[in-house]
């Protein structure tokens, strides 16, 4: 004879159902605190096809206006909601601008002052323009970002390090200024 050990023998059964409740509550707190599932498909009213016009730079930085178009076009296809397309004269939304800024200054010294850090400050104008006219506005804290590398006394790890933090920076405002953008075109 097989014994059968009933599901809820290791918990009470009020146990259980405090368990049950709880996961409930759980799962059904983030929407009650205006949380929710983020869909960037059909986000934008009227909007299918993306262009990313080539971005002009007012930096001192040579190249870095690649970086940052860059990162805005992966930041577009990882977030699938509008289809990228190369020709701004065929698309629905266009985004145009500048790298408007990218300064460092060493932020921390030894003790014999010597950089130990330094920080990197990223602006971009951006503008986003509807085919029909609408200009969506883009916030203006998402369009700058800082961030701070090591230096070192080999200049090429510097360099890498310094490298290395613009292309962290042109990733955090490409996903900002997408944050902002489908904030300001949702309805």
């Amino acid at each position: 004879m097989k014994h059968r050990i009933h599901p809820d023998a290791f918990l009470p059964r009020t146990a259980s159902r405090w368990a049950c409740l709880l996961l409930a509550v759980a799962l059904g707190s983030p929407a009650g605190c205006g949380y929710s599932v983020v869909r960037y498909k059909g986000a934008i009213p009227e909007t299918e096809t993306l262009a990313i016009a080539g971005l002009s730079n007012e930096s001192y930085e040579p190249g870095v206006e690649a970086v940052v178009l860059d990162a805005l076009r992966r930041e577009a296809l990882r977030r699938d909601g509008l289809r990228l397309i190369e020709d701004p004269e065929r698309a629905d939304l266009v985004i145009s601008g500048s790298v408007s800024g990218l300064s460092a200054g060493p932020r921390s010294f030894s003790s014999v002052v010597l950089a130990l850090e330094y920080e990197v400050y990223m602006n971009v104008r951006l503008r986003a323009e509807h085919r029909d006219g609408r200009v969506f506005p883009i916030d203006g804290r998402a369009t700058s970002a800082s961030d701070v590398y090591l230096a070192s006394a080999d200049v090429e790890a510097t360099r890498k390090n310094r490298r290395e933090t613009i292309h962290r920076l042109a990733n955090v405002v490409a996903e900002r200024v997408y944050d902002s953008l489908y904030e300001s075109a949702a309805p």
